[in-house]
């Protein structure tokens, strides 16, 4: 028995605006994610990857087509998403400790305080900020900033986890470490992971499929298979001729279209 996609994207359109000036960001994509696979989507400047993302978590109703999570069609952020954005020092609230913005999302959920702050704690821990529990965002690095956006979004136990770009602010060591954070989350929580990003290898790294979209208004150019092991380091995985190849062949295919 085939097992249904966690994601199913069919005949996605998504147009800004109406009439003469209208823009068509999305012309239209179709994709389906399975359970436990990671996908990283990539394409040109002005691709529309945002656009499908924000579609995606349903931020924004796409204008033609749907958006299936779990078999359900998405309105509005269903629970099982969790969502990570690219500009963490705007998702943080400065006001709150670190502890107590990764326990926001659990105010709705009518848990007690105890257990929200037990859940906090140990998202905390997966991404390595257990000692900064009591600190506040402004003083952490970008890079702590982001784990805590991230344990943020791990605290609610989603079953599908959407990241924006999620590591293009900060320098490239923090950028390797926190992709090596990604994996380790998908090994131990064997939760689904949607990549957007700009950063070819970052989406070879990260992924077992790559979408590759096209330039404005997107469609998908290609779908391709990242036949990498697990596990996977910064070093040895970027040297094998399987990565080489799978970065060259999506290079070649952004840049032809």
């Amino acid at each position: 028995m085939t097992t249904p996609p966690i994601l199913e994207v069919k005949g996605l359109e998504h147009r800004y605006g109406a009439g003469a000036r209208s823009h068509q960001a999305i012309a239209a994509i179709d994709f389906a994610l399975q359970p436990t696979r990671a996908m990283s989507i990539v394409g040109p400047s002005g691709a529309g990857k945002t656009t499908l993302l924000r579609c995606l978590t349903g931020l924004i109703a796409p204008t033609g087509g749907t958006v299936s999570f779990e078999g359900t069609a998405i309105r509005g952020i269903p629970e099982g998403i969790g969502v990570v954005f690219q500009d963490y020092s705007r998702s943080l609230f400065p006001w709150l400790s670190v502890v107590r913005n990764v326990e926001f999302p659990l105010r709705s959920a009518g848990l007690a305080r105890t257990e929200r702050h037990r859940r906090a704690r140990e998202a905390l821990s997966m991404v390595g900020l257990s000692d900064a529990a009591k600190k506040y965002p402004w003083q952490l690095s970008g890079g702590m900033q982001q784990r805590v956006a991230i344990a943020r979004a791990l605290v609610t136990e989603p079953r599908l986890l959407l990241m924006d770009e999620p590591f293009a602010s900060v320098d490239a060591q923090t950028r390797a470490d926190l992709e090596d954070l990604v994996l380790a989350i998908r090994a131990d929580t064997a939760t689904s992971i949607v990549v957007v990003t700009h950063d070819i290898d970052e989406s070879v790294y990260l992924a077992d499929t790559v979408l590759v979209l096209s330039g404005s208004p997107s469609h998908v150019m290609a779908t391709v298979a990242v036949d990498l092991p697990y596990p996977r380091d910064q070093v040895d995985t970027k040297r094998l001729d399987d990565y080489l190849d799978t970065r060259a062949k999506i290079y070649d295919l952004i840049h032809s279209g």
